[in-house]
């Protein structure tokens, strides 16, 4: 009955998956004046081609843009997404490569000496979609059976591999980065540092405050500085002239019909009378006054009472910016704070006027509201947990018993819909960590998304894997945690439990990462919001970027899916296997032809990657200690011990062989690039660049274009 759930969830996904994948070859080849989410791709394609006659080739789907996003190589994947696109596909990469090794040895090996064990009287071979998912999986094989070696050495030589791609990965990507680095033009925030908590005395003025320390202890390699200053009402009064711009410009596109020989004084009214203001008239004057305002306030911040205690420091070299930033600059560690800058479009400026103590306190109550999260989804999980089986349901809703006896809606309750609401309800959760994470203080939008993936990289293990596992309230969870020694033994037994529920998961997924290529949510949107979507009559699109924050952790947790898995019920690899293909190609077309990267970090995503695959590890390795403590075989389980242990010190040598690469450039590889520079004729006009890099866009003259004849031209200069 199990078998037969998950083979309609296949069959159902299968059908959509196709749809999507029909859907977006379709959309592909229509002509550029069809609105559809993804910008790059069309402009790409020459969107711009209209056709007047009707040609069958534009409703039937291909497959030609899998060969278009087959092909590029990696250094055209770098160039469209750089560092960090190429890292976040090398992550299906090394996924794939897992896989492939694992589910040979799964579905080839040990799936054949799980349905083959002893305890099974009868074979019955045609009857196996009426078959339990336990028939495949270790808990069928008998106690004290020689038949677990076979699973205590898959556990070995699987154990084996991955650290062996973990490290080849780590090493390639650190080289990758630093080759990157070596080749990329000069960049700001190489150049660049941000210094905090600011000491002002004497009555003397934050600005000369910075270029007196930095001229008196960095006097050769000292360039500039840019103060930061206090813009947050200034950024709404923006925000209100640009969304009063571009309805203005949306009234002006609009057609209208003018009374009376064409006056545009007003409209409607009775022979003349009682007319109504014309709208274009009324958003001219607001969008007049707003501009007259943001003018004003712009004045009033360049005072120096508008100054905020922190400033971006530019230097000369990139290795003067870096040995300020690895030492303390003054005998007070509160003073002189120094840090990496971002990117200039990766600033996020609201969060500089916050106070130590109120990062502090937004800290504590993002932690807070976090486990308040956590506890709620848990609640939410449980009760979408006890779908999956009949007699409960029935006990909750004894009215629906007469509906759940039919076999097809009994069939879609328990292997369908339970995965479907769990894949619904995560896709929530990414903007509320984003969310919790933007409320720390962070300064740059990459550093918010880096903890939002954290955030939602624990969040998912434990409320989508811990919380299915092991179903019950919250407090029968956390007292299981409570007594490590039982650890082991309560997973071998609750783990094989929930592989039927996670293979739906795994398969519902397939029509989650397809409809990836359709941009659904925001075609919808784009739908529901149509006249609002003209309202920039210059045809520029907002391209949007990939979510890391949320893309990352989704990937990761097939991955611990896969690896504990392996060993307790190997017949969930192909699913796993397939949805990593469908990943790849759909996430490929997407980085070289949808999305666009608003930032880079460099590839700090891969230590993430590397640290969880580490611990889906030692998980599997503490579980199948548990499996064959239960399983009568103490030997093997004495001898899985050293496994978590090899793993982590593997994880140690790794993290000190490779991590300080993706945390700062080394002196010599500084000092090379500086040298490389230093008889270049275009580093002058850098320099000069590089002293405005860091203006706040707060700050920034506007342009009356609305008085132009030229409606397209933009608010902000």
């Amino acid at each position: 009955m199990i078998i037969s759930a998950l083979l309609t969830a296949v069959g159902l996904n299968l059908l959509f998956t196709v749809l999507l994948f029909a859907l977006y070859s379709i959309l592909r080849k229509q002509p550029g004046n069809l609105s559809i989410y993804v910008p790059r791709l069309l402009a790409s394609d020459g969107g711009t081609q209209t056709r007047a006659h009707f040609n069958i080739d534009n409703i039937l789907p291909s497959v030609g843009w899998v060969r278009a996003a087959w092909q590029p190589s990696e250094e055209d994947l770098l160039a469209s997404s750089g560092l960090d696109g190429v890292v976040f596909m090398r992550i299906f990469v090394f996924c794939l490569r897992v896989f492939s090794v694992a589910g040979i040895l799964g579905i080839l090996v040990l799936v054949p000496v799980n349905y083959l064990g002893d305890q099974l009287n009868n074979i019955d071979f045609s009857d196996l979609p009426n078959k339990s998912i336990d028939l495949f999986s270790i808990s069928n094989v008998d106690d004290g059976s020689n038949r677990l070696w076979f699973h205590f050495s898959a556990a070995y030589v699987i154990t084996a591999f991955v650290c062996y791609l973990l490290y080849n990965e780590y090493r390639y990507l650190s080289t990758k980065r630093l080759a990157h680095f070596m080749t990329s033009k000069p960049m700001p925030h190489h150049f660049t540092i941000l210094v905090r908590g600011i000491p002002v005395r004497g009555g003397a003025s934050i600005s000369s405050t910075v270029e007196r320390f930095f001229m008196d202890y960095y006097p050769s390699t000292y360039l500039s500085h840019v103060v930061v200053r206090q813009t947050s009402k200034l950024r709404h009064l923006i925000n209100d002239a640009e969304n009063a711009y571009r309805r203005l410009t949306h009234l002006k596109s609009i057609p209208r019909a003018t009374q009376n020989g064409g006056s545009s004084a007003g409209t409607g009214g009775f022979l003349g009378l009682f007319r109504k203001k014309d709208p274009v008239i009324l958003y001219t004057k607001k969008l007049e006054d707003l501009e007259e305002n943001v003018r004003l306030h712009q004045s009033e911040v360049n005072m120096a009472g508008e100054e905020i205690p922190a400033a971006f420091v530019c230097f000369k070299s990139r290795f003067g910016a870096a040995s300020c930033i690895n030492m303390p600059q003054s005998d007070n560690p509160t003073e002189w704070v120094t840090e990496p800058a971002p990117e200039p479009r990766d600033v996020y400026w609201p969060f500089f006027s916050t106070s130590f103590m109120q990062r502090w306190i937004s800290k504590f109550i993002v932690f807070v509201a976090s486990i308040f999260l956590i506890i709620i989804f848990l609640l939410v999980a449980a009760f979408i947990q006890g779908l999956t089986y009949l007699e409960q349901l029935e006990i909750w809703l004894p009215f629906l018993k007469n509906i759940l006896e039919i076999a097809v809606v009994s069939q879609l309750i328990t292997g369908y819909l339970p995965s479907l609401l769990l894949h619904l309800l995560s896709s929530q959760i990414p903007p509320l960590m984003k969310l919790f994470s933007t409320m720390q203080g962070f300064i740059a939008n990459s550093d918010i998304e880096k903890s939002a993936c954290g955030k939602m990289l624990w969040f998912t293990i434990w409320s989508v894997f811990f919380a299915n596992v092991l179903t019950g309230s919250v407090t029968s969870q956390l007292q299981i945690f409570l007594d490590p020694k039982n650890i082991p033994a309560l997973l071998a037994v609750v783990v094989p439990g929930q592989a039927s529920f996670f293979i739906a998961y795994v398969v519902t997924s397939w029509t989650s990462v397809s409809s990836e290529l359709t941009q659904t949510m925001a075609l919808l949107s784009h739908i529901f919001s149509c006249p609002c979507s003209r309202k920039e009559s210059n045809g520029k699109i907002n391209v949007p970027s990939i979510s890391y924050h949320s893309e990352i952790p989704r990937i990761l947790l097939f991955s611990l899916l896969g690896l504990t898995y392996f060993i307790l019920a190997p017949i969930i690899l192909p699913f796993i296997l397939v949805y990593f293909c469908i990943g790849y190609i759909i996430y490929r077309n997407q980085l070289l032809f949808v999305y666009t990267p608003k930032y880079d970090t460099g590839g700090r995503f891969w230590p993430i990657v590397h640290n969880t695959t580490i611990f889906s590890l030692v998980l599997m390795h503490i579980i199948v200690i548990g499996i064959f403590g239960l399983k009568k075989l103490p030997l093997a389980s004495s001898l899985i011990l050293p496994l978590p242990i090899l793993t982590l010190l593997f994880n140690e040598y790794c993290n000190k062989r490779f991590l300080p690469v993706f945390r700062a450039y080394s002196a010599e590889a500084l000092i090379k690039k500086d040298r490389e520079g230093e008889n270049n004729p275009e580093m002058m006009d850098f320099y000069e660049k590089l002293v405005t890099a860091y203006h706040d866009p707060a700050l920034m003259p506007l342009r009356r274009s609305f008085t132009s004849n030229d409606r397209h031209s933009p608010l902000l200069s």
